[in-house]
């Protein structure tokens, strides 16, 4: 190996270790800038990065987020379970329980 070569490795061998020792005390904070870095990347994707650009330029599609907020309905009339027609069955007691 030329000289250039191993001072190369030694150079990524620390960079590696040091990365790795931020990711062991630093997990959460690493954790959320690689999601924005993530989002970032593909919002730009999205958005006609790797597209050709031939004569003119396209339309660019920019991303929004969109929030859907619940529509709380009226509140609906009571319900009588009883109607004011409501009449018992007719039942002949003698019939069913003789004494």
């Amino acid at each position: 190996m030329q000289p250039w070569q191993i001072k190369a490795l030694k150079l990524e061998s620390s960079a590696l270790k040091s990365l790795d020792g931020f990711v062991h005390e630093h997990a959460l904070f690493f954790l959320v800038g690689a999601i924005y870095l993530l989002l970032a990347l593909l919002a730009w994707v999205l958005s006609g990065a790797l597209r050709r650009k031939v004569g003119k330029s396209t339309h660019h599609v920019r991303p929004g987020v969109i929030i859907h907020l619940p529509v709380i309905p009226p509140p609906s009339a009571p319900v009588d379970s009883f109607p004011p027609d409501w009449q018992p069955p007719k039942c002949d007691w003698d019939e069913h329980y003789p004494d």
